[in-house]
């Protein structure tokens, strides 16, 4: 009995042995003190800007620091598109952009943070805007329908991503068919962008993160922001 109980646990069991999962990210005990000490691709991961520093999203500097019109330039937002803003947080952007897609089009804000949304909320309703509608993600997911969005944006926030992977995974499935995927970082080639080195990000950085992702592309990188890059991608 014993040896036919063997036999079948023997035959039930795969020929050869899976290979351990390696991971995508690691951790060092040495990194930056700005960073949280995990890495993807040799970049640390930054820490995320918490809801109590809102204020310093509005300051009155950051149009002169980051001249917000010529992204929308950038961005050729069109009526009736549906724009995702993934780490909205104050909705600097999102009020921006609103008007842009029109009363036919959306804009998603996507916040991990429950209190930066409900600054949105308010904003929503003080404003009247209706076109405007604020999702919670998840440090993995970005919580968005799929095949739905024409363009996301990620302005200052994608070098917080605790999930980078999933997160950009997640982004690909909601994109629409030439939908596009746009970085906005602050640029790490440039020395003089008064921004802590890992809030900063190379083009050839984002470049290099978004080659694990073969249904996209890399169709331009717009360099006329003071301090940001806006690398631009589309789906294939």
């Amino acid at each position: 009995m014993y040896r036919s109980f063997f036999a079948v646990l023997l035959l039930s069991l795969p020929l050869h042995a899976a290979e351990p999962t390696k991971s995508r990210y690691e951790t060092r005990k040495d990194h930056d003190p700005n960073g949280i000490g995990k890495f993807y691709l040799d970049r640390e991961i930054a820490h995320v800007m918490g809801h109590q520093a809102a204020n310093w999203l509005e300051r009155p500097e950051r149009e002169k620091e980051e001249q917000p019109k010529k992204l929308l330039k950038a961005l050729k937002i069109e009526p009736g598109m549906h724009v995702a803003d993934i780490g909205a947080g104050s909705g600097y952007h999102v009020f921006r952009m609103a008007p842009l897609v029109g009363e036919k089009g959306r804009v998603y804000a996507v916040d991990i943070q429950k209190e930066m949304l409900r600054i949105v909320t308010d904003r929503m309703k003080e404003d009247k805007v209706a076109n405007v509608e604020t999702i919670l993600g998840k440090e993995n997911d970005p919580n968005l329908p799929e095949n739905s969005i024409d363009l996301i944006i990620m302005v200052d926030v994608y070098h917080e991503f605790t999930y980078p992977y999933e997160m950009v995974e997640g982004m690909i499935k909601s994109l629409k068919k030439d939908g596009r995927l746009v970085f906005v970082e602050f640029r790490k080639e440039d020395a003089k962008v008064p921004i802590k080195e890992v809030h900063k990000m190379s083009e050839r950085q984002v470049i290099r993160e978004m080659d694990e992702f073969k249904q996209m592309t890399h169709v331009e990188t717009n360099k006329d922001l003071p301090w940001q890059h806006v690398v631009v991608f589309k789906k294939k």
